[in-house]
């Protein structure tokens, strides 16, 4: 009779879903009368409606060998297996109370949700083998909806959280497993792994370690370590060789690293820029290039990389790829000093989409005033319209065209502010000189002298000489 009473006091908390008082009062019945088949029955559905599958289980199944005829006791544990991930042993539980009771709606649901467990369970270790984690986290997720306290579900899902790069959220569920069973290797693994692909490497092994200690024959941390362990140690000597000059073995030790584990994304990203910067060192800019591309195609954000092929693009002179490249970094940091970059790179985007005066005149752009003069009068000689008299009307055309590029060069880079203006960048039509209404001959007598002080005179085919008068 006490026992009774301290049941029935059970039931009135667990109806006003007091259930840690309900929860005392089952374990007095129980601790008073023992052997009695509901109490432990009715202690099983208050800790899971605690969320305490574990300790639930116990109690189920204590119900069900003090009375195998007990239908909610067999339901109850069922309801604990499959909470807790165990399709298979939930299905058992079931069945045996549809032979109890063959009529039993609850155990005909239950079978079927089970079922749908066991099959996503076969789905997600197929997609896991193929590598598409984003199939297996939806499968995990379903699973979840009727084994919400399955650990092992729940390390799956993370892990491939952690694959997928979506690092917070692998974390927070690896945390949350962690602070109900702080020695849960898997779950350390998972942090572990977390780091590790975030490129905090250091933190990670210790992670792999503490896991390894919790289950030595643990594979998955094994393998992390050493690849984690076997990452740092190259890096480190790939800065170490760098920083002493010696480029080409740098080169080596990041290649070697980047061998090591194709799926640590962040890493390989900042190694490819490494590698890229010492091939910019090595004045290899096109594999410096590719270098940094691989990067930014790994790591979007990596502003580093960015910034150095933007450089090797403006040393090779790609100016839009550097514009490119530029605009990228200043939209993500608006510094002082990105936005000077940027307008550096813009500068010479424009001044390579106009003519090149140097190059006209074949000088150098650090060419003195003498040296600008020599130019010309060798280029104005050579391109001068007479001098193709005899050839035909195409040479005669393209030669003359020369002829007054040749006229442009020299009229700029002859006068100190326009050259100014020039070297800058500066739209030279803007500041009011219209390049198409010069004449070249003018410039041309102007540079010889007047009219009647130079003629062509031919050698011979083909050939002429200047003769002054």
């Amino acid at each position: 009779r006490e026992a009774e009473s301290f049941k029935e006091q059970g039931n009135a908390y667990y109806a006003k879903k007091d259930y840690n008082e309900a929860y005392n009062y089952y374990t007095k019945a129980i601790d008073t009368c023992p052997n009695n088949a509901s109490y432990y029955g009715n202690r099983a559905a208050t800790l899971m409606m605690l969320g305490r599958f574990r300790e639930a289980l116990g109690d189920a199944q204590q119900s069900v060998r003090l009375d195998d005829s007990f239908v909610r006791g067999h339901l109850r544990e069922g309801k604990c297996h499959l909470s807790l991930g165990n399709a298979m042993a939930a299905s058992r539980c079931f069945q045996r109370v549809l032979e109890l009771d063959r009529k039993n709606t609850q155990a005909q649901q239950e079978l079927k949700n089970a079922s749908t467990v066991l099959e996503y369970e076969k789905i997600a270790e197929v997609d896991f083998e193929k590598r598409d984690f984003r199939k297996v986290v939806f499968c995990m997720d379903r699973a979840l909806e009727f084994a919400p306290a399955c650990h092992r579900f729940k390390i799956l899902k993370a892990e491939c959280l952690a694959l997928l790069g979506r690092y917070p959220e692998a974390q927070s569920v690896a945390s949350d497993i962690l602070r109900m069973d702080s020695t849960n290797a898997d779950a350390l693994y998972v942090r572990g792994l977390c780091l590790y692909y975030e490129d905090c490497i250091e933190k990670a092994v210790q992670f792999f370690v503490q896991a390894l200690r919790m289950a030595p024959d643990h594979e998955k941390a094994c393998l992390a370590c050493r690849n984690a362990k076997a990452l740092k140690a190259k890096k480190e000597d790939g800065n170490k060789a760098f920083k002493e000059g010696n480029y080409k073995l740098a080169y080596e030790l990041y290649t070697e690293a980047l061998g090591i584990d194709p799926n640590n994304i962040k890493t390989n990203a900042k190694l490819y820029c490494n590698r890229g910067t010492v091939n910019s060192k090595l004045r290899k800019l096109e594999e410096a290039i590719d270098d940094c591309t691989n990067a930014v195609k790994l790591d979007d954000t990596y502003i580093k990389a960015y910034l150095r092929r933007a450089q090797c693009y403006m040393d090779t002179e790609q100016y839009e790829d550097a514009v490119r490249d530029y605009e990228k970094v200043y939209q993500t940091e608006k510094t002082k000093e990105h936005k000077q970059l940027l307008k550096n790179a813009q500068v010479e985007l424009k001044k390579s989409k106009r003519k090149d005066y140097y190059k006209i005149l074949g000088v150098d752009k650090n060419a003195s005033e003498d040296e600008i003069k020599k130019a010309y009068r060798k280029r104005a000689l050579m391109h001068h319209p007479d001098r193709h008299s005899g050839a035909s009307a195409e040479v005669q055309k393209e030669e003359e065209k020369k002829f007054k590029e040749v006229g442009e060069a020299f009229t700029i880079l002859s006068d100190p502010k326009k050259k100014a203006r020039y070297d800058s960048g500066q739209d030279l039509e803007e500041d009011g000189l219209n390049m198409g209404e010069f004449d070249a001959n003018n410039i041309f007598k102007a540079f010889f002298g007047g009219p009647g002080a130079f003629s062509f005179e031919a050698s011979g085919p083909g050939n002429f000489f200047f003769q002054f008068g």
